[in-house]
């Protein structure tokens, strides 16, 4: 995949030069301007990865551009300032306007180049927080030793390998975004970008200029598609984009270039595309609200997250893990899920999915005392009562499937009631239950419950 991009803007060809040819030993990608109008019509061309900025030139001056490419204090990119005729004042308001750094001439390649890496890094972790400021901390991975959830990090490591764009359906709260990030994280792609876009989010009409970007009197404005150059943008709830932004994305999917709006120049974009969504999009298709071609361009490669109520056997591992996030990243206090508590939320119906869980564990851990969460305090928190109808639902239970296997479910989560309330003693429990132990202990087995477990 494409290395970081860097443009050099010097007049001296003699400096120009060296720094294009030492980074490009170095593995960057390198463009080269000699004066600010060349600077600008690059900038428009192509956004950079990172800016070499010149101070002097005979057009226009370092400081003077810097203004000009400022968007509300930012700068599109890192930017480190180079001068032969450095004083206090031009290093202090070249870093007022956002620099990363100012460099003295005669420059040092070993300092440069160690600049220029840290710059880049820098810039790379700012985008991780920005990130995750509009969200709580996402799963590294898709947790889960259930079949269903380890067949699906193979599938992902498998596509990840493969430079396709991807379609991940599932549940609102399920994990795509997650599954999305993994699969980056697993690609040839992953120390490049990986940019989100929230297309629910996005005011009606601007979808255009959020993916492509504007030019406006000179001022540029990176959309998401050049701000994910060389590696991924994540479209999450795809469907919800509006006609006249797809056909505009399908075009630039198809040639790999685009206009701003406003621009007249096409830019030229690698990029990989992942998009998520609930929604059946082949009935969205039908119903005329999203297009044919875009649809065939985003389903080469799909991949189903499944709802948590299909692999619930994974609800232990995920308490833990969350208990264990929130008590390192939010220093709060340490719980353990009693027993109880964990079989009942393994038979809970999960509407939320995962994100329920997390908010479920974080609630538990700050409104909660005690060393341990019982089965009592998680029924209070997740609003049911056990074993009784509550609004004709019973944790666990779904009244929505053929009755055998409703059956089933309820025997199951009464005998968890029982296990739970005799602390483990078949003895008793089998009195309560009116079987004989032999017999109990069979239909335990039946169920998928096992003794040994519990004790």
């Amino acid at each position: 995949m494409s290395a970081p991009y860097i443009l050099v803007v010097d007049d001296e060809p003699d400096i120009r030069t060296l720094v294009q040819e030492i980074l490009q030993d170095e593995d960057y990608q390198v463009a080269t301007a000699d004066n600010g109008a060349a600077a600008r019509a690059a900038l428009r061309e192509r956004r950079p990865d990172l800016v070499l900025l010149d101070v002097w030139m005979p057009d226009v001056d370092g400081i003077t551009l810097l203004n000009e490419w400022s968007e509300n204090g930012v700068l599109p990119c890192p930017v480190i300032v180079m001068s032969g005729h450095g004083n206090v004042e031009t290093a202090v308001e070249a870093t007022r306007l956002g620099a990363y750094d100012f460099l003295e001439k005669p420059l040092s390649m070993a300092k440069l180049l160690l600049t220029t890496q840290r710059a880049l890094e820098a810039d790379r972790l700012v985008r991780e927080n920005v990130g995750l400021k509009h969200r709580n901390p996402l799963l590294a991975e898709p947790i889960g030793h259930s079949p269903v959830m380890q067949r699906l990090r193979e599938q992902a490591k498998r596509v990840a390998q493969h430079d396709t764009w991807v379609l991940i359906s599932g549940e609102p709260g399920s994990g795509r975004e997650v599954l999305a990030r993994y699969l980056h994280a697993h690609s040839p792609r992953r120390d490049r970008p990986f940019v989100d876009l929230a297309v629910s989010s996005i005011a009606p009409g601007n979808a255009a200029r959020e993916l492509f970007g504007s030019e406006q009197d000179g001022r540029i404005h990176y959309g998401r598609l050049e701000q994910a150059a060389g590696g991924t943008l994540f479209l999450d709830e795809v469907a919800d984009m509006d006609l006249d932004a797809q056909g505009q994305l399908v075009g630039a999917l198809n040639t790999g270039s685009f206009l701003r709006v406003g621009g007249t120049d096409p830019v030229q974009v690698d990029v990989r595309v992942i998009a998520c969504t609930h929604k059946d999009l082949q009935a969205e298709v039908a119903a005329g609200r999203f297009r044919e071609d875009l649809f065939y361009q985003l389903n080469v490669v799909p991949l189903q997250v499944p709802p948590l109520h299909d692999h619930r056997e994974d609800v232990p591992e995920l308490l833990k893990y969350f208990v264990d996030q929130y008590v390192a990243q939010e220093k709060l206090a340490y719980r353990h899920f009693s027993l109880g508590a964990q079989n009942f939320l393994r038979n809970y119906g999960w509407p939320g999915n995962v994100r329920e869980l997390k908010n479920l564990v974080q609630r538990l851990l700050i409104l909660g005392a005690g060393p341990d969460i019982e089965q009592d305090e998680v029924a209070a928190t997740v609003g049911s009562v056990p074993h009784a109808v509550a609004g004709m639902q019973i944790p666990g239970l779904s009244m929505d499937q053929p009755l055998r296997q409703a059956r089933e479910s309820f025997e199951r989560v009464y005998l968890e009631y029982q296990l739970e309330k005799h602390a483990g003693n078949v003895t008793k429990m089998a009195q309560e239950v009116g079987m004989e132990r032999t017999h109990l202990y069979r239909k335990l087995r039946a169920v998928g419950i096992e003794i040994r477990e519990r004790r």
